[in-house]
């Protein structure tokens, strides 16, 4: 019903534009002294635009939906990039998350980019909206589910604690993926007054798939002042051609009180 009413309004606008440049058989022109090439030039012109006008409504008429159904597997630490994809409406779209929140280190951009780094192993579960450009503007939701696999898993095994002029503690590492890892890991010790960086722990070493916990531990003596504690773990799969990152930092900084 809503295609018939659109055709004949076109059509009704159209005679009416066409009343100034042609005499129909219930019109005059009110224009007698224009020449018959100038109304083929002008009646070419009409009906390109009204091709235009034509070809905008149809597209207008098409529902705005989100075409994508799944998300592919995501691996913590692992960055990523996918695209949504919308049909239908008057581009360009909009998008954004209407229920639910994205995994900490996840993103959606509003031209629909989903990425990041997972920082966790988990769930993402969201809803997502995507808006057109009509006037008024179409709409359209769906669910998106995918699993964050714990590929890269590192945590403090002892946290950073300042014993009289030394910082020690311990992290431990996991593989949680199929394939061996080329694990470097490396714990800094960050002051907090000139962000001088101190390594006060480093391993490298290949870690085998299903490896758990495996233990790096760290210290060193610190000159006086206070510390943020980084410790970053950086898995490189040659197999696969990827790289997988996790960090953990301490929430508050350390203060060595003694010492030079």
């Amino acid at each position: 019903m809503r295609r018939r009413n659109l055709s004949q309004e076109a059509l009704n606008k159209r005679r009416f534009i066409l009343k100034f440049f042609y005499a129909l058989p219930d019109v005059k022109s009110n224009q007698s002294g224009v020449s018959v090439a100038k109304r083929s030039l002008i009646a070419i012109g009409v009906t390109l635009a009204m091709a235009v006008c034509f070809s905008a409504a149809a597209v207008a008429e098409q529902p705005l939906t989100i075409v994508d159904d799944s998300l592919p597997a995501l691996n913590a630490g692992a960055e990523f990039q996918v695209q949504l994809h919308a049909s239908g409406g008057i581009p360009p779209y909009l998008w954004t998350v209407s229920e639910g929140e994205l995994p900490e280190g996840i993103t959606l951009s509003p031209t629909g980019m989903l990425a990041g780094r997972p920082v966790k192993a988990g769930k993402l579960n969201v809803k997502v909206m995507v808006a057109d450009s009509s006037h008024p503007r179409q709409s359209a939701q769906k669910d998106l589910q995918t699993v964050v696999s714990a590929a890269l898993m590192l945590d403090w095994l002892e946290a950073p604690k300042v014993r009289d002029n030394r910082i020690d503690g311990s992290v431990q590492v996991s593989n949680g993926s199929t394939d061996p890892f080329e694990l470097t890991v490396i714990i800094e010790a960050v002051a907090t007054d000139n962000q001088r960086a101190t390594a006060i722990g480093y391993q490298h070493l290949v870690l085998k798939p299903g490896a758990a916990n495996f233990v790096v531990p760290f210290g060193n003596t610190m000159p006086h002042g206070s510390y943020v504690i980084h410790a970053d773990a950086v898995a490189e799969i040659p197999a696969r051609k990827s790289i997988l990152r996790q960090r953990l930092q301490t929430a508050q900084p350390l203060t060595v009180a003694v010492g030079p």
